[in-house]
């Protein structure tokens, strides 16, 4: 059974753009066009109407769990018997494919949550500043592997998880430059109890194999309180990630450090079977190895069309 198609037998309960529209509302949409303008990411055309219909009614239902997650909390410590303690954060994850849109989510979910009328702290960390660096990577024979499970540091992603969920102050996550392609040296970014934290990358929703003697394995997403997938077709994925290779060509690859400075210099078609061979390789490959086997784990899945808008929306029952 493919439990993407609706159906009485599937896990989620599936809605239209225009259906989840509806979800939203009277809540009023403050982000302002420039302030949008800053949150999206190349290639990533997103408009406020896209921002009202699908990003805000999110927004409610995350802020809704939340809610409901702090009460929770009240209602453990009270039957427990223990002194009120700092409540846990609530931490969401999104994960997808490379080109998908996530990094543009998530900062708008961020700043959308952040407006709500409690004025939530929300913070949002990328797993790419947990990828092994370039040296190690190289070492180890993974630099055609970057993205891929093996390539990130997970026992610092669960360390640095397990301190969030755990109200830790002042924890600190390892920092990441697309332009040099590589974790940068001695730069952290702190995070310091925040009540919303999201944490986005491609393979955040990732398991591993179960141990057969019955021992704990931490998964990423054992930290979650809600989880989005990010999700298109393949031929969609592929055309936005060439469109935006051949567009940072013009722009930052031209930039002198640039770890892909090199592609500038290249003729605009061989720059261009450069990114497929790149998408074929290295990307697709990631998609169906690693990335889409854990779509069916999110309790929200946004499935976007040719555009790059959502079409639909699908919600785990509950």
């Amino acid at each position: 059974m493919d439990q993407m198609s609706p159906s009485t037998l599937s896990p989620y309960r599936f809605y239209s753009a225009q259906e989840w529209s509806a979800f939203r509302a009277d809540e009023k949409l403050t982000l302002t066009e420039a302030e949008l303008e800053r949150l999206r990411s190349l290639g990533d055309d997103i408009d406020l109407d896209e921002v009202a219909r699908i990003y805000l009614p999110i927004s409610r239902l995350l802020s809704a769990h939340v809610e409901a997650m702090q009460f929770l909390f009240r209602q453990r410590q009270h039957f427990l018997r223990r002194p009120e303690q700092r409540k846990t954060p609530f931490i969401i994850g999104i994960a997808g494919s490379v080109s998908v849109g996530k990094s543009t989510t998530a900062r708008i979910l961020k700043e959308l949550l952040a407006r709500w009328p409690s004025s939530p702290k929300v913070d949002l960390v990328t797993t790419d500043g947990f990828l092994y660096p370039n040296a190690v990577l190289q070492s180890e024979g993974l630099m055609q592997r970057k993205g891929f499970p093996e390539s990130y540091d997970v026992g610092s992603i669960l360390r640095f998880l397990s301190d969030i969920k755990a109200g830790a102050p002042e924890v600190r996550a390892p920092v990441y430059s697309h332009f040099s392609y590589d974790v940068v040296p001695g730069q952290n970014i702190t995070v310091d109890r925040p009540d919303i934290l999201i944490f986005e990358g491609l393979n955040v929703l990732q398991v591993r194999e179960m141990p057969k003697d019955g021992q704990a394995v931490p998964f990423v997403s054992d930290f979650f309180d809600h989880s989005i997938y990010i999700d298109a077709d393949e031929v969609d994925l592929r055309r936005w990630y060439v469109s935006r290779f051949m567009k940072l060509r013009e722009t930052a690859f031209r930039q002198e450090g640039s770890f892909f400075h090199r592609y500038s210099k290249v003729s605009e078609a061989e720059a261009r079977t450069i990114a497929e061979g790149l998408w074929a390789d290295i990307n697709a490959r990631n998609l169906y190895e690693n990335i889409l086997p854990t779509r069916p784990r999110a309790d929200l899945i946004l499935r976007k069309g040719g555009r790059h808008r959502v079409e639909q929306v699908a919600l785990r029952k509950i």
